[in-house]
Order: structure tokens, then C-alpha cells, then sequence
């Protein structure tokens, strides 16, 4: 097999992205025949069929979503190598350039903001990019895996396998609690407002074993909305403590007693990008920033969700 250019990997990620030649080729400032062209060369590299070709545009088959994963995280790579040589030559211990972060939504909301004033403050050169990403499938570990970010804030599972080229480090336990109407008088037999992110593996045995949970009424894509049905009285929602952090008025808050579900949350990222500068400070801010009240400290390490 020939050696892949930087080039050809550029267009492998430009046509995965776009979902088509001609709209990749405007992306990168070229022609949609030299874009075929490229695809063409590094499928005969490779000895792989990567897109499927249609009227719709490209679409990758499963061997052109794990080329561009590759592809991805290797250009990450290549950027990081010119940064930090730069930075040894000329001596300086500043650290520059683009930080990718995933996290879902409470914790974006809740632990990112501090950690991310305290890197700005010791390396201002850094830029922080911040996506968020719903804990569903591969999560956030999934964008790390796949070379979309350099670090996410993920649930793990304790009885799930690590996303290849993954390695996950647990940061806290996030207990659940239970939210109704303010003023109910039994918070348990108000109907159930489900939120899809809500019964994930590590609270999977806890959820099948409480015979007082009804099935759900209604059912919400995100928390804040799911507790916003709450504040109008529509029901109650068992949620991780997160996303409790700032109830709206006309919600209260409950523990679901002495031994409450829990999940736990840490960060995900690879080995090599682990070695990095702007990864070594990142993960230094997020393991020395004080977390939001209300968090247990972390088990050991596990799988990331997914």
C-alpha cells in the first residue's frame, strides 16, 4: 500500500463532512474532478470501496467512516507536531492554538465555564471550541474517537468495552434526584416526564427495580425542557444532578433516598493527544477546579458510554 498525502486525507475529510464531491471541492478550493480523482487514488491505496456514489451526492460506507476517522484524528496530529515544534524552537512555554472540547449540555453549562476561565487566564493564546453533543450511542467518546474533538466530558459505564484509540478517566459520580411540581403532595404518583438521555446502562437495574415508576407520559429530547413540562405541572422526572443545578421556579427537588442512582462522568480523549500541551493543561484545570456541590467522588476508571 502507498503512503497517504496530507492532501488526500484533507479531501477524505472534506467529502465525509460535505456528503458530496462537488461540495467538498468548494470547500477546498478545487474541482469536483480533482476531488473524484483523489477519492479514486486513495480507494485504490487503500483497497476499499470508502463512498457510495449517487444522485443524493457521497455517502461513506463503513470503511470510508473509519478512514475518516483515521484521517481526522492524523491531520489533528500533524497540526499539533507544527504548534508545538514552533513553540520548542522559539523557547516559550505559551501554549497556542485551536482545544477541542465535547460535552453534553449540563455539564457544558456547569463544570466547563470555571475550567475554561482558569485556562484562559494561564495560556491565553489558547482557543477553546466547545460542542455540545447528547449523551446517546457513542456520545461524546464517539466525537473523540471519531477525530471530531481533542477531549470530551462523557458518561462512562462500567461494564462497557473503551471505544478504540479511547482512554477514559473518571472525574465524579453524579447522583440522580427526583423533581415534581412545587407544592405536590406525593411527588411519586404524579405521572412520569421521561428525558431520552435518562436511563442509560449505569442506571438501567436501578430504574427496573422501582415498581413505583409509571410509564411515561410524556417524553422530552432535552432537560431543560423536560423540567420546564415539570414547572407547568405535567408531571415529575427522575434526572442526574447536572441538570438540577438551576431548577426554574415552581420545581422542587428530592432525593430518591440513602442509595440514589448514580453515573458516572469523566473525560475521554486519545493517547497521543493526552501528551500534548494543550491537552496536559486542559485536563490539569479540569482535575484542580472545585466541582459543583452535590457530586461523590469518582470510582476507579472505566469505559466511556457507548
Amino acid at each position: 500500500m502507498a503512503d497517504l498525502a496530507p492532501q488526500e486525507l484533507r479531501v477524505l475529510v472534506a467529502v465525509a463532512r460535505a456528503g458530496s464531491f462537488t461540495a467538498a471541492a468548494e470547500q477546498l478550493g478545487s474541482t469536483q474532478s480533482a476531488v473524484s480523482h483523489t477519492v479514486r487514488t486513495v480507494e485504490r491505496k487503500l483497497g476499499a470501496v470508502l463512498f457510495t456514489r449517487g444522485r443524493l451526492g457521497a455517502a461513506p460506507t463503513p470503511a470510508g467512516e473509519r478512514a475518516a476517522a483515521h484521517a481526522r484524528r492524523i491531520l489533528r496530529l500533524m497540526d499539533t507536531l507544527a504548534i508545538e515544534t514552533r513553540e520548542a524552537a522559539r523557547g516559550s512555554e505559551e501554549i497556542a492554538g485551536p482545544l477541542r472540547i465535547a460535552a453534553f449540555r449540563s455539564a457544558a453549562t456547569h463544570l466547563l465555564p470555571p475550567v475554561l476561565l482558569r485556562l484562559s487566564k494561564r495560556h491565553p493564546a489558547l482557543e477553546p471550541q466547545v460542542v455540545i453533543v447528547r449523551e446517546l450511542g457513542r456520545g461524546t467518546a464517539g466525537e473523540v474517537a471519531d477525530g471530531r474533538a481533542d477531549l470530551g466530558i462523557a458518561t462512562l459505564d462500567p461494564s462497557a468495552t473503551t471505544l478504540p484509540g479511547v482512554t477514559a478517566t473518571p472525574l465524579f459520580r453524579e447522583p440522580y434526584a427526583l423533581v415534581y411540581p412545587e407544592g405536590a403532595t406525593d411527588p411519586k404518583a404524579l405521572p412520569l416526564v421521561d428525558w431520552v438521555e435518562n436511563c442509560g446502562s449505569c442506571t438501567r437495574d436501578w430504574w427496573r427495580a422501582q415498581d413505583w415508576i409509571p410509564c411515561a407520559r410524556l417524553s422530552a429530547e432535552d432537560d431543560v425542557f423536560a423540567l420546564s413540562l415539570v414547572a407547568e405541572g405535567l408531571g415529575m422526572s427522575i434526572m442526574p444532578w447536572l441538570s438540577l443545578t438551576d431548577l426554574p421556579p415552581k420545581v422542587a427537588r428530592t432525593d430518591l433516598g440513602a442509595l440514589p442512582p448514580t453515573r458516572d462522568v469523566g473525560y475521554v480523549t486519545t493517547p497521543e493527544l493526552a501528551r500534548t500541551s494543550a491537552l496536559r493543561a486542559l485536563i490539569r484545570e479540569l482535575r484542580s477546579t472545585p466541582l459543583p456541590a452535590g457530586l461523590l467522588p469518582a470510582r476507579p476508571a472505566v469505559g466511556p458510554h457507548g
